[in-house]
């Protein structure tokens, strides 16, 4: 039965006495007081309990006084042994100053044999932590315990037990209860300790191969001296500058790898040169710069208009480019990285238009560093991925070198001419550009040279080109369109006064006031000077003009000399000569036979005349000017549906019968394309018939057999053309209406452009009357 007494009790702090603990407890006043009532009392026992600031406490230990002296600091402690588990009652009287308690002994059970199975789970675990720990001594002392209390009553000593943890073990009677929670604690306690074992073994691993590196290289140095040798020069100077550089971790493995490549070789080895400059190339990249990009959008919109006239369409998409990335910072969306922006267009338009000074306004807009890649005549796969560091001379590719030379790892970059890239022997240059410009794939862009992922995803890709059926399908599909169709006269007087005349007069170092440029003048120049959807020819004509205005400034030895010149419409002649273009539309169709066509060059819309004409020999069709299989069939279905429709059209079927001779000028440029059938059927009806075809009609499309008009591309360009050489009136497909959407209003209120779904209508609209029909109409 559990005995039921009354003693003097000691609260001691951050320490949990357990029963069989003998442990030396210092002395204060209120301590002292316990220890001498104890030892006054018939049994010499007191209770130590834990003090603790949440709660009274419920059980502690019946305690013997062992011993009473000084620690080693002189303040007076007694040493105390645990004895057994009590439970704390109610307070009791008690003489002097201690505090006295009411006390409930807890005697231990008799082991089960499930109290018995966890004491041997338990000792193995203890035992591994104190061979781990090498403590000899203790180990047998645990050996020779078979009490299962006894042993779990240990755990009081354990270090790597909290107080708290020992509380529970103080306040849990139950030996199976207690055994359990000691073999998780401990369990845990020596997963912990292996892990911190292991970490604390690599870095120990890791300092003593350091130093082992360390000395190994001092040896290579005094080894290198005795033989004469030098070390191989900047070895240590590249390790401190990998290790001291801001790379990612792939990045910088690699590096380390090559240094110590680079430190075991030979001086005479070939491949020292190679190493060093791979390092100094990928030591030079900005893997980790970024320029942080303007959300601005009013002001990006400012700066766009501010460079350029028009081009509405691709200042558009810039904006919402901009803005999209604006609304994903705003809400701590990811912006880089992954996929990326997906942000890869390609400005197709003819020579002039702005294509490659609209990348640097990008750029500015963006607030991004901005790199040009020439790709014209680029024919080595090579130049676009890098060699491999096993040739002689090997570079990384053109791409790599962008990034170097933008200094960020989010540049603007544009692809100038990518229609003009070809292939060879070497390899398909576009077919390498297809993982460049794929947003789902250039996150892990490989060059052949670095040998490293190098991600592009935040690259904003821009390509130009003249001509869109130049670029290979597969690369087109992986890029945005945007067409910039050319500019109609307002625009190129727009587009010289505001900014090609301001700096062009920079350069011939004239001021304002000295040089004055109609607005006639310009559009003079405009009209009769130049016949090109840009305005490279406009600048240089006006170059030329300030250059000979210039002149007659600096000509200080006239006696009349002018202080200010203005070159207006009348005066033009003066400085540019006689006009290199007249309508030409009147003299070319005045004749029989002869059709004012549109055609799409790579230089933008013109005007295509095609002439007919019939020659005594074999019935036949006789072609000439250099045309391309798609012409040539377009003038074999023209004389068929003439034939074929010859007393339809009022045509003698007997004129057809010789050699028909269809000829297209300016023969030395090859000529092709699907928009020339109704301008073919036009001319022969022409020719047929004798009526000539009015002057101021131009026209487009392909024609079947049966007469249907075929939809054609580039309506745009072709009647920007049409507007450039006088026409008035132009006949397109009935199913290319929808087009004339992206034409300009000033365009269509230029031209009277009618749609046709039958060549009968076109060729009966086109014609003049004939002669009779003439002089009817006169009567």
């Amino acid at each position: 039965m559990s005995a039921t007494y009354s003693v003097p009790v000691l609260f001691v702090p951050d320490l949990v006495v357990l029963p069989g603990m003998v442990v030396p407890i210092p002395l204060d006043d209120a301590a002292q007081a316990t220890v001498d009532a104890a030892r006054a009392s018939e049994s010499g026992k007191l209770l130590v309990a834990p003090r603790l600031d949440d709660r009274y406490p419920s059980h502690g230990v019946i305690a013997s006084i062992v011993q009473l002296g000084r620690i080693p600091g002189g303040a007076q402690a007694a040493v105390i042994k645990g004895e057994q588990r009590a439970q704390i009652g109610s307070g009791t009287p008690g003489h002097g100053a201690a505090l006295w308690v009411e006390v409930t002994e807890i005697d231990d059970p008799a082991p089960t044999e499930e109290a018995t199975t966890l004491a041997a789970e338990y000792k193995k675990l203890v035992l591994a932590m104190l061979q781990r720990r090498e403590a000899w001594q203790i180990i047998d002392a645990v050996n020779a315990m078979t009490e299962p209390s006894a042993l779990a009553d240990t755990s009081g000593y354990s270090s790597w037990l909290t107080d708290i943890q020992k509380r529970e073990l103080l306040e849990t009677p139950d030996v199976a209860e207690r055994l359990r929670l000691l073999i998780d604690w401990t369990g845990e306690h020596i997963a912990e300790t292996e892990v911190s074992d292991k970490i604390a073994d690599d870095v120990r691993n890791g300092m003593e191969k350091q130093q082992k590196e360390f000395l190994l290289r001092q040896q290579l140095a005094a080894i290198r001296k005795e033989l004469g040798e030098d070390e191989p020069e900047g070895a240590d100077d590249y390790r401190g500058r990998v290790e001291a550089a801001d790379l990612p971790e792939n990045v910088r493995e690699a590096a380390l790898r090559e240094v110590g490549k680079l430190e075991r070789a030979s001086d005479q080895s070939p491949e020292v040169s190679w190493i060093r400059t791979w390092l100094d190339t990928v030591l030079d990249l900005p893997w980790t710069t970024t320029t942080e990009d303007s959300t601005d959008i009013a002001g990006a919109r400012e700066i766009l208009d501010a460079d350029h006239h028009g081009l509405d369409d691709v200042k558009d998409r810039i904006v919402e480019y901009l803005a999209v990335r604006s609304r994903r910072a705003q809400r701590g969306l990811q912006i880089v990285g992954g996929r990326g922006s997906g942000a890869v267009m390609v400005l197709a338009g003819p020579p002039g238009v702005g294509k490659t000074s609209l990348g640097e306004s990008v750029a500015r807009a963006l607030g991004r560093k901005f790199v040009r890649v020439a790709l014209g005549g680029v024919r080595d796969e090579a130049e676009i991925r890098g060699h491999r560091r096993t040739y002689v001379g090997a570079l990384p590719g053109r791409i790599v070198r962008a990034i170097g030379e933008a200094g960020s790892m989010n540049p603007v970059v544009l692809l100038d001419e990518i229609d003009k890239v070809g292939s060879d022997f070497r390899g398909d240059p576009a077919a390498a550009l297809l993982e460049v410009l794929d947003p789902a794939q250039n996150h892990t862009f490989r060059d052949h040279y670095l040998d490293l992922d190098l991600d592009l995803s935040d690259v904003l890709f821009l390509a130009t080109a003249n001509v869109i059926e130049n670029i290979p399908s597969a690369l087109l599909d992986r890029m945005e369109l945007v067409t910039l169709d050319g500019y109609t006269e307002d625009d190129k007087v727009a587009i010289a006064r505001d900014y090609l005349l301001p700096r062009q007069r920079d350069r011939a170092a004239l001021d304002a006031d000295e040089v004055e440029v109609t607005d006639d003048a310009l559009r003079e120049i405009a009209a009769n000077y130049t016949r090109e959807p840009g305005v490279r020819q406009f600048e240089r004509l006006l170059a030329k003009a300030l250059r000979k205005a210039a002149t007659k400034l600096a000509d200080s030895s006239e006696p009349g000399k002018v202080a200010s010149i203005t070159i207006d419409r009348d005066s033009l002649r003066d400085f540019l000569g006689r006009p290199r273009f007249t309508p030409e539309s009147t003299e070319r169709t005045a004749v029989p036979g002869v059709a004012t066509g549109l055609a799409v060059t790579g230089m933008g819309g013109d005007v295509l005349f095609i002439e007919v004409n019939g020659v005594d020999g074999e019935p036949g069709l006789k072609l000439t000017g250099q045309l391309g299989d798609v012409m040539k069939e377009s003038a074999q279905i023209a004389l068929s549906y003439v034939r074929a429709h010859a007393q339809e059209l009022g045509v003698d079927p007997e004129s057809l019968n010789k050699t028909i001779h269809v000829h297209v000028p300016a023969g030395a440029v090859p000529k092709d394309g699907p928009s020339a059938g109704v301008t073919m059927v036009t001319a022969l009806v022409s020719m047929a018939t004798g009526r000539r075809v009015r002057a101021e009609v131009g026209m487009t499309g392909e024609v079947t057999l049966n007469g249907r008009v075929l939809p054609i591309g580039g309506v745009k360009q072709k009647l920007l053309a049409a507007q450039r050489n006088g026409l008035e009136t132009v006949f397109i497909p009935h199913r290319n209406e929808p087009d004339l959407d992206d034409v300009r209003a000033e365009v269509l209120d230029a031209l009277d452009v009618r749609p046709m779904t039958d060549v009968a209508e076109i060729v009966t609209a086109a014609l003049e009357p004939a002669a009779a029909d003439v002089g009817t109409a006169a009567a």
